[in-house]
């Protein structure tokens, strides 16, 4: 199997498999195929369904087989980056709701929850991750550009909410307040960061799609109130 990411900022990752070689994708990930390849939809269990729809993934998973040898691709539904990672028994990744994008190999993937109650309330990730391991290659949807950092044990990274894209499923979250009542009300940083504890990777994004929104919705015009 052999893959390309193409496309600037507005990527598309395509694929090519070979005879009986398969890529696994959320329902209505794919983009654009080969008539060589065939596509069968699974749940994978009640349970695993359920989960993937609390952290707003589609309850169905589309694994498409390559009858005989052609391309498949996937392209990202918001202006930014696709990034490979791979996963091994010994390093598997968590990531943010909606990162997802599709992958390659024996790979397993299960609802993380956040252990925290203040990361779950205060750290824009929410209490519901997603945790991938096994073996393979996992695809993932970043806005904006992709920053990735390697954290050793005992140090940390400080992030803004919803920078957060992945991370290794051997670091920590936590949430710390902004210290100084002048930096919370006049920093523009808000109340709290996520901190993010190594040994492990952490992957950033530039430009959170919930940050865009609410830029653009300060330009969008607004009925009056009295209207």
């Amino acid at each position: 199997m052999q893959y390309e990411i193409t496309g600037g900022n507005l990527p598309v990752l395509k694929l090519r498999l070979e005879a009986g070689e398969t890529v696994t994708c959320e329902s209505g990930a794919m983009s654009w195929m080969d008539d060589e390849i065939a596509m069968q939809t699974e749940a994978g269990g009640i349970g695993k369904m359920f989960g993937r729809m609390l952290t707003k993934e589609s309850a169905f998973l589309n694994t498409y087989i390559a009858n005989r040898a052609g391309e498949i691709a996937f392209a990202s539904r918001f202006p930014g980056s696709i990034m490979a990672v791979e996963v091994t028994p010994e390093k598997g990744i968590v990531i943010q709701k909606g990162s997802f994008l599709a992958y390659i190999g024996d790979i397993e993937n299960e609802v993380f929850f956040q252990k925290r109650l203040s990361t779950g309330f205060f750290g824009g990730e929410g209490f519901l991750m997603r945790r991938y391991h096994g073996r393979g290659i996992v695809f993932l949807e970043v806005d904006g550009s992709a920053h990735e950092y390697d954290i050793p044990a005992g140090d940390c990274k400080v992030v803004d909410t919803g920078h957060i894209a992945a991370l290794s499923d051997t670091c920590s979250m936590e949430i710390r307040t902004v210290k100084g009542l002048k930096n919370k009300l006049l920093g523009g940083e808000g109340f709290f960061h996520s901190v993010v504890k190594g040994p492990g990777k952490v992957l950033l994004q530039s430009m959170p799609i919930s940050n865009t929104a609410m830029e653009l919705y300060a330009y969008m015009p607004h009925p009056s109130n009295n209207g």
